[in-house]
């Protein structure tokens, strides 16, 4: 099946509203990025990295993450589920537990799971990663969460302590846009 975008879209707002809908969301980004010159056909496909907006609401957002060869982004908590599905590339994330009894809200690593191109994964609302992109090529993504990205107020570990911040999507974003900087100059 091709992917069209107005139609996940739609599929993925009427999942949203009925039962078990990040099972039902998961199952739709598992179809879109079975073919990934579809995908390329509906959206592109960027030589840059970047968080592109396909749809953003209070319930929903999907999101086209492009990551730079070998980027990494610090661990953080969406407060929401997501659903990762990738298309091209892998993402590498480490998962996160906060310590218990520690008041300056530190974690330590908890786990890994790799998603490889065609390969889905579901996070819960709690969860807590740090994602890289260990290939020396982009890794191209569909995120979809269960609310608004861009908007809910979530946090941060600072990499050198692990220490909880709040998490600033300006700064995320520009840790994309410094990436980018970094190909431009490899190009020279």
């Amino acid at each position: 099946m091709s992917f069209k975008l107005e139609g996940f879209i739609n599929n993925c707002l009427s999942a949203i509203s009925g039962p078990k809908s990040q099972h039902v969301i998961s199952d739709l980004v598992a179809d879109a990025i079975s073919q990934p010159e579809s995908i390329f056909g509906e959206i592109g496909n960027s030589k840059r990295a970047m968080i592109e907006r396909l749809y953003v609401s209070d319930e929903l957002t999907i999101i086209n993450v492009v990551w730079a060869p070998k980027m990494t982004l610090l661990p953080h908590n969406h407060r929401t589920w997501a659903v990762i599905g990738v298309y091209v590339g892998r993402e590498d994330n480490i998962f996160w537990r906060q310590l218990k009894g520690d008041s300056s809200n530190k974690i330590e690593a908890a786990g890994a799971k790799s998603i490889a191109a065609g390969e889905v994964a579901s996070l819960g609302k709690d969860v807590i990663h740090s994602v890289t992109n260990p290939v020396s090529g982009f890794t191209r993504a569909i995120h979809v969460y269960g609310g608004n990205f861009f908007e809910i107020e979530r946090s941060e570990w600072e990499p050198l302590h692990l220490t909880e911040r709040p998490y600033n999507v300006e700064r995320n974003l520009g840790v994309f846009e410094a990436e980018n900087e970094i190909i431009k100059f490899r190009e020279k």
